[in-house]
């Protein structure tokens, strides 16, 4: 397929090479240079002596290992290129036919393919779709069909980018300017970005998104720890039906808001409300009780919450959340929370007696706790509370089934505790 397809792609022009190309010199820190020493097999067309350097691209950096195989000489014999040598950074690929065939390859290419190339164009869309973005890029490096249908729109939902060195700002661009070729300035199409642990992420990666990605619906940039409010105020307010927002170990973000354009924009009946559902907060040190009041009253929406080891959070936080999203489903915040006082759960049939073990070894400041017809909680989970929250100072198990024995238990490790209940048998 080499021979046959290198023709094709050498026709290509500026086509593929240039989109692969800008995204490949993203993931390397020295400028690729070609060599000036690469041989090829005589008798070639100029148009197949392609020299470019393929896409490792968008995920792994290049390695001198690779580097290490000679190149041929036009008789056929190996040599020792200097260029292997002087630019371990880089990749470098010669189209050419194989030594000692350059009469038969000459004849017959012109009427053999190689059996992938007789698949019909739905058949190798249906192969792309299940290829990850880094992988799509090479393919359409092939030749000018793979070309055509790697850059299908359908194909282009979804974009996982991943790698602590890659330029992730700068493949972001290169890959939403090509999506914007047939709509222009906007990725109609593009509704979930992935971008988690790519630490050279910035807001200039974010504001690109923000821009050219309507219908975005879907962004994961954990562990982007560049990230800051700007961009993410830029998101949220151009991309009105985002509904899953990952920022676990953005330490810079302090708070999710819609910038004061967007804010001016939206009719009084509809207020400042952001659509989000899904939020994961983990590990936002910066995140204080002022911050989640307003992500609370933009995100009325909200079902599932994460704010683990958000230190410095406190009661009046979560009395916000009660206040403003009454549709929350899935609240975390057991690990690190030492400043917490008051918590109630009531009518939560799904808190269970792990749930109260976990809040009772990094909770232990907890004086107020209710557990009001929470229907999982049994004594194992009494017990935990009253033996790490010695400060306890009102428990309310009313309509729990909770036995006599573990109530004596909570009396006696929390002396000053009022425990409200429905147990006749305990007195």
């Amino acid at each position: 397929m080499g021979a046959n397809n290198g023709k094709q792609y050498g026709s290509e022009g500026k086509g593929s090479s240039s989109i692969s190309s800008d995204i490949s010199s993203s993931t390397d820190h020295t400028p690729t240079k070609a060599p000036k020493n690469v041989a090829t097999t005589e008798g070639l067309d100029s148009s197949t002596r392609t020299l470019s350097t393929p896409s490792p691209g968008l995920i792994l950096p290049s390695k001198s290992s690779s580097l290490s195989s000679p190149a041929l000489s036009s008789n056929g014999h190996e040599t020792n290129s200097s260029s292997s040598s002087s630019a371990p950074a880089e990749t470098v690929a010669v189209v050419h036919s194989q030594p000692g065939t350059h009469a038969r390859s000459r004849q017959s290419k012109s009427h053999h393919h190689a059996p992938i190339d007789l698949l019909p164009d739905h058949a190798l869309l249906q192969i792309f779709s299940h290829l990850p973005t880094n992988q799509l890029c090479r393919c359409a490096r092939v030749c000018r069909r793979w070309y055509n249908l790697a850059w299908d729109p359908r194909l282009w939902s979804t974009v996982r980018l991943t790698g602590e060195l890659l330029h992730a700002d700068r493949a972001i661009r290169v890959l939403t300017h090509r999506l914007c070729q047939d709509t222009p300035n906007v990725c109609l199409t593009l509704e979930t970005v992935v971008v988690n642990g790519c630490k050279r992420l910035t807001d200039r990666g974010l504001h690109v998104v923000a821009q050219c990605c309507p219908e975005l619906r879907h962004l994961e940039v954990a562990g982007c720890y560049n990230i800051s409010n700007d961009a993410v105020f830029e998101v949220v307010s151009r991309c009105p039906g985002l509904e899953h927002l990952n920022l676990s170990g953005c330490s810079k973000v302090t708070c999710i808001s819609l910038t004061q354009e967007a804010s001016l924009q939206l009719s009084p009946l509809h207020g400042q409300q952001i659509s989000i559902h899904y939020l994961d907060m983990t590990d936002c040190f910066s995140l204080e009780d002022e911050g989640l009041r307003t992500i609370a009253s933009h995100c009325p929406r909200l079902t599932h919450l994460y704010l683990r080891r958000c230190t410095r959070l406190t009661d009046e936080a979560l009395r916000h959340l009660a206040l403003h999203c009454p549709s929350i489903k899935e609240l975390s915040l057991a690990q690190s929370c030492p400043k917490l006082k008051s918590l109630d759960v009531g009518k939560c049939p799904l808190v269970s007696d792990s749930g109260l073990e976990q809040l009772a070894m990094y909770c232990q400041g907890l004086r107020r706790v209710s557990l009001r017809a929470c229907e999982s909680v049994t004594g194992r989970g009494l017990k935990a509370l009253a033996a790490n929250c010695c400060e306890l100072q009102l428990l309310n198990v009313q309509d729990c089934e909770v036995s006599p024995e573990a109530l004596r238990f909570v009396r006696r490790h929390c002396r000053r505790c009022v425990i409200e209940h429905t147990n006749p048998a305990f007195y």
